[in-house]
C-alpha cells in the first residue's frame, strides 16, 4: 500500500469549499473521483484542512492510500486528465504510510487580496475584495503586529466553530503593498479558527478606515467579543498559500 501526498491548486469560486457534502459540488469529492477512475479503487483523501466555499488554494495539501502502480512522476498528470481545468495537480509524492495531512501539519499560511482600487476589476473580480475607499495601510500595518504570538482569537471566530479551544499561534502577520493598489495580507499560524483571517482581514480594514485605531486591537483580542472585531470580508479573496510539516 503506497501513500500519495498530493499539493493542489484550485479556484473556489465554483465549489462549494472542500469538504465533501452530497448533491455539493466540492473539491474533495471531485478529485476523489478523478483518482477512482484512473486507480479502479475508492479512496479517502485527506486534506491539510477544509477550505470553504469561494476560497482559493495555491498549495493546499491532501494524501490518499492506494494500491496502485503508476509511477509517482505521471500521477499528477493522470489525475489532472480527469479534472475540470480550475483544480490542478501541481505535485505528488510518495511518503511514509503514517504521515497524515492534516495531523502532520505544523504552519500554513493564508494570503488576503484587497484590490484598494476606486474601480473593482472585470477580470479578477472572483480572485480578490475589491474595497474603493482608501485605506490607511501604516496604520494597518502597526495594527497586525499586535496578532502575532500566541493567543485567544475567540473574538476572531465564526459562530458554528468546532474548535474546543480558540488559543492559535500566528507566527507571521505581514502587509504587502502592490504598484497596482492592491494590499496582500499574509498569516502564518499552527492552526486557524472558522473564518479566523476573513475576520482578521476585516478588523484590519476597518482600522485603514479610521474605525480602530491600531492600538485598540490588543483590548479587542483580550476582552474577546466577536462583535468589537470587524466584519468577516467575502471568501474570494482568500488563499491557502502553503502548508508546512
Amino acid at each position: 500500500m503506497r501513500n500519495i501526498k498530493l499539493t493542489i491548486e484550485y479556484d473556489g469560486k465554483d465549489f462549494n469549499g472542500w469538504q465533501k457534502q452530497p448533491n455539493k459540488l466540492n473539491i474533495q469529492g471531485t478529485i476523489e473521483k478523478a483518482i477512482e477512475e484512473i486507480t479502479g479503487e475508492t479512496i479517502e483523501l485527506n486534506a491539510s484542512g477544509r477550505t470553504d466555499s469561494g476560497v482559493h488554494s495555491l498549495g493546499q495539501v491532501a494524501n490518499f492510500k492506494t494500491n496502485s502502480l503508476i509511477p509517482i512522476e505521471k500521477i499528477p498528470i493522470a489525475i489532472n486528465t480527469k479534472l475540470k481545468k480550475s483544480i490542478r495537480i501541481i505535485n505528488a509524492e510518495e511518503v511514509e504510510e503514517r504521515f497524515h495531512s492534516r495531523l502532520a501539519c505544523k504552519r500554513k499560511t493564508y494570503r488576503y487580496i484587497i484590490n484598494n482600487n476606486i474601480y473593482a476589476s472585470a477580470i479578477y473580480r472572483n480572485l480578490e475584495t475589491h474595497i474603493p475607499q482608501k485605506l490607511d495601510v501604516n496604520k494597518m500595518k502597526q495594527a497586525i503586529k499586535y496578532f502575532e504570538g500566541e493567543h485567544d482569537f475567540k473574538a476572531f471566530k465564526a459562530s458554528g466553530t468546532s474548535s474546543k479551544s480558540s488559543v492559535r499561534t500566528i507566527y507571521k502577520a505581514e502587509i504587502y503593498q502592490q504598484k497596482d493598489n492592491r494590499l496582500w495580507i499574509e498569516l502564518t499560524g499552527n492552526g486557524f479558527l472558522y473564518n479566523m483571517v476573513r475576520i482578521i482581514v476585516g478588523t484590519l480594514v476597518e482600522v485603514g478606515l479610521g474605525k480602530i485605531e491600531p492600538n485598540e486591537i490588543p483590548k479587542i483580542i483580550e476582552d474577546g467579543k466577536r462583535e468589537n472585531a470587524g466584519k468577516t470580508l467575502p471568501p474570494n479573496g482568500l488563499y491557502l498559500v502553503k502548508v508546512e510539516y
